[in-house]
């Protein structure tokens, strides 16, 4: 791709929440209750910005990083969010969920096993698993939303 077709994609703007306004009125209702979960609010937002990393958002790793602050994340867990891995400021349980994060949102690149469900599993209920993982695949779909439509600044 080259520069001229980047910029050109970049300013393509299509107001899906006002072309399909019951489509997105469904989608917030999935949204509420994705946020209606016994998980703490910080590790969501760290999971959903993640996500939004992952997938290049910059509407939703805006407004979630600055959810994750309001939500108690600190400085050094957002500036380290994309090498979580190497960074020593998350507990095991955040490393679990990250690790649950970047698996479904590349599952196309490979498959979520049941090592890495058994590995994840250990730091959460079946309960916690399930609220996970719609939290997870919540955040992936706004992510092809905003990120491909830009119906909304980023800002």
């Amino acid at each position: 791709m080259t520069a001229a077709n980047s910029s050109a994609i970049s300013k393509f703007k299509l107001p899906a929440d006002r072309l399909a306004p019951h489509i997105m009125q469904a989608m917030e209702a999935l949204d509420e209750a994705a946020d209606k979960v016994s998980l703490d609010q910080r590790l969501l937002e760290l999971v959903r910005t993640r996500a939004s990393q992952v997938n290049g958002c910059a509407f939703c790793v805006n407004a979630h990083t600055q959810a994750a602050v309001e939500a108690g994340a600190t400085a050094q867990q957002l500036a380290t969010l994309t090498t979580w891995r190497e960074a020593p400021f998350y507990s095991d349980r955040e490393r679990a969920a990250l690790l649950l994060t970047e698996a479904v949102t590349l599952m196309s690149q490979a498959p979520v096993t049941d090592e890495l469900w058994a590995e994840v599993g250990a730091h959460f209920s079946q309960t916690e698993l399930a609220e996970l993982l719609w939290a997870i695949s919540v955040i992936n779909v706004w992510n092809r939303i905003a990120g491909t439509a830009h119906p909304w600044p980023v800002g």
